[in-house]
């Protein structure tokens, strides 16, 4: 994109469920792109698009409401709920060539939308990702601050290749987004993916905001698995481990054969008790657990190779 040319800037965000909160979000969103317009700073043919992932409430219903009343504002249905990072995707390679950035957000209101200038203020000097990172986590409980300081250990030390302290608020270029679109994979970690597609990047900092209404659509059961998820798609160091746990306990075995040497000879032993239920145990469990992870990479490989639709698409308002 030239320099001298005010960008068209599009505002993707995933919506499931979200009635309660979605009124006041696509005011706040209209309302910046308004600006920003008014001040030259990009393009009137900028707009937000929020994507409704099959929800069960007034969702759909409001998008329709408010994109016929506000100037900026489009929507995206899905035939069915797909998934947050399906959805999120679906609304970027939609829209992909009628923006030449797209700025990635949830609808909950808790991203600070005032540093989307700061984005596109680096966009147009060239940069190609502008990530979100919140400065801190203060306002989160001290559980989901631990939980959330535990994944990226986990991460990093699984070798899975993320911002710290990322979610999804960021912003790409279109030549991003076109890269993006070349990944077919079904399990989809955008958190991950978008930062191995390299490209100029750059970060600005937030902090997050209380959620406006609502409850989050991500308690620790989704976020373990969100996380899960993860580290499956992106590494393969969970079956490195097998071979680890494989030596490991090779190496137990042999403490445990000396220990019963020692427990017959002294004489203090139930015979043939710690020669037979110790290990019987003891390895039958490592093997349920290395089978399982082993299991969910073949799982992850079925839903790969058939090879079906990541969504469908059911109506479009603009």
């Amino acid at each position: 994109m030239e320099t001298n040319q005010k960008p068209i800037i599009g505002i993707v965000s995933p919506c499931y469920n979200e009635a309660l909160v979605l009124p006041e979000t696509a005011i706040k969103l209209n309302e910046i792109i308004a600006n920003l317009v008014g001040n030259d700073r990009i393009s009137e043919k900028s707009f937000v698009v929020f994507v409704d992932d099959g929800s069960k409430d007034l969702t759909w219903q409001i998008i329709e409401e408010r994109a016929s009343h506000l100037p900026y504002i489009k929507g995206l249905k899905l035939a069915a709920n797909v998934g947050h990072q399906k959805a999120l995707l679906a609304g970027l390679l939609t829209f992909n060539e009628e923006a030449d950035a797209l700025i990635s957000i949830d609808a909950d209101l808790q991203d600070d939308i005032s540093v989307i200038e700061q984005m596109i203020s680096k966009f147009q000097s060239g940069t190609d990702v502008i990530y979100g990172v919140r400065k801190e986590r203060t306002t989160d409980t001290s559980f989901k601050r631990n939980t959330a300081l535990l994944f990226y250990r986990l991460m990093k030390m699984m070798k899975v290749n993320i911002i710290h302290n990322h979610a999804d608020y960021r912003l790409c270029s279109k030549r991003v987004i076109k890269a993006l679109s070349d990944f077919g994979e079904v399990n989809l970690f955008l958190r991950g993916i978008i930062p191995s597609i390299g490209f100029s990047k750059d970060i600005v900092y937030y902090d997050r905001l209380e959620r406006f209404a609502g409850e989050s659509k991500y308690p620790f059961r989704k976020m373990a698995a969100f996380a899960w998820n993860g580290i499956t798609s992106f590494s393969n160091y969970p079956l490195k481990l097998v071979s680890i746990i494989g030596f490991v306990i090779f190496f137990l075995c042999l403490i445990m054969t000396g220990y019963a040497l020692f427990a017959i000879y002294s004489g203090d032993v139930v015979p043939g008790w710690l020669s037979t239920v110790l290990p019987m145990y003891f390895l039958g469990g490592v093997q349920l657990f290395c089978f399982g992870i082993i299991g969910e990479y073949i799982g992850k490989i079925y839903s790969e190779v058939k090879q079906r639709p990541r969504y469908f698409i059911d109506k479009r308002v603009d």
